[in-house]
């Protein structure tokens, strides 16, 4: 019996077919609605065929829900009443809890009766402390949920499971990650534990990423909703800003090729604010003892990290040219007292097991 992991995205849905914790399969339909598969229903159907799993296997599925709020602390079987705080939040994480919705809906119209799970991105910063989540606002606005939840906690789950099986000293007590993709952030991780992340009450905040902007001055989100709407605004935030803003693309990999003065000033723009941000989350654990870098970026972009370990080479970080330049597991330099890491993105396998782990406290084989 299988578990399918799926991944909806805007215009794409990601699969994955599980056998307890082996990935037997995987696939991944993209352009829906722009001409590929009309919706989500259809980008499934064609996504199980490419898995080439008989749909009489498939025992439950499991969904990546980016925000789950205040409430969804853990990988949970989804009802009713999960699927309304999933779709409460979807204002929050506009690029993403409407397309798991999506999702959610698409396998129940296909499988009608097919149990089916969520893991929530903020689920592991569950652990921050409250001076670390709560906004200086008033009372009435901290009581309605308006705090900060951070994302990116399936990434740093499987990060932490990963060194705690694969590298002879498991995980280091005090652990600064950065997750480096189209979306990025960066987490402080203290004995396995998520106590502080760089973004906030929804994914917009924090470092510079593909099409957001990062943190802002809130009086800047004040004047652009006065000029252009609101509409118009959260359209330009999600969608138009970042390194799509900065250097006119959002693929850090064509800002590489085109080397024009735009693209240069967006790659520093997005190194030097991982590094700020990843210094600050030091000091809420006060220190470091190891860097690891994961996600599209962190894994594949050797000039990317390079450039964000000089910044902090104040910390005690060195890399070793060489080794970053393979793209070797281990970075650092033997002069180096912080380790530095890569360690490949593995969200669908902790999705996976973290959809085990909520069966089987339902009693589920």
């Amino acid at each position: 019996m299988m578990l399918l992991v799926v991944n909806s995205g805007s215009s794409s849905v990601k699969l994955a077919a599980f056998e307890g914790t082996q990935q037997r399969a995987q696939a991944q339909v993209d352009r829906i609605g722009s001409g590929g598969p009309p919706d989500h229903a259809e980008a499934l159907a064609l996504g199980v065929a490419q898995l080439a799993v008989p749909a009489r296997q498939i025992r439950a599925a499991a969904h990546r829900v980016v925000h789950g709020g205040a409430e969804l602390t853990r990988t949970c079987r989804i009802t009713p009443a999960i699927e309304q705080t999933i779709a409460a939040c979807a204002t929050l994480a506009p690029l993403h809890n409407p397309p798991a919705l999506a999702g959610i809906a698409a396998v129940a119209r296909l499988w009608p009766g097919l149990p089916q799970y969520a893991a929530f991105d903020t689920a592991f910063h569950a652990s921050n402390p409250d001076v670390a989540t709560t906004y200086a606002l008033p009372a009435a606005e901290r009581a309605r949920g308006v705090r900060r939840y951070g994302f990116h906690g399936l990434s740093y789950a499987a990060i932490v499971r990963n060194m705690q099986h694969c590298y002879p000293n498991g995980v280091p007590k005090r652990l600064l990650s950065f997750h480096l993709g189209n979306g990025a952030s960066s987490c402080a991780i203290v004995d396995g534990h998520s106590v502080a992340s760089s973004m906030g009450f929804s994914p917009l905040d924090g470092l510079t990423m593909g099409t957001r902007p990062g943190g802002l001055d809130p009086a800047v989100v004040l004047d652009l909703v006065a000029r252009h709407g609101l509409e118009q605004t959260a359209q330009m935030l999600n969608r138009g800003s970042g390194l799509k803003a900065l250097g006119g693309s959002n693929d850090i990999r064509a800002l590489h090729a085109a080397r024009t003065p735009e693209a240069e000033f967006a790659i520093a723009h997005f190194c030097y604010w991982a590094a700020r941000h990843g210094a600050s989350l030091c000091a809420a654990m006060g220190g470091v003892d190891a860097i690891t870098f994961t996600g599209g970026i962190g894994e594949n972009d050797g000039i990317c990290r390079s450039n964000i370990l000089n910044h902090l080479a104040f910390l005690g970080a060195v890399m070793d040219g060489d080794a970053n330049a393979r793209g070797e597991k281990a970075l650092h330099a033997a002069t180096s007292r912080v380790a530095v890491w890569i360690v490949p993105a593995d969200e669908e396998r902790q999705i996976a097991i973290e959809t085990a782990a909520a069966m089987s406290r339902e009693g589920q084989t």
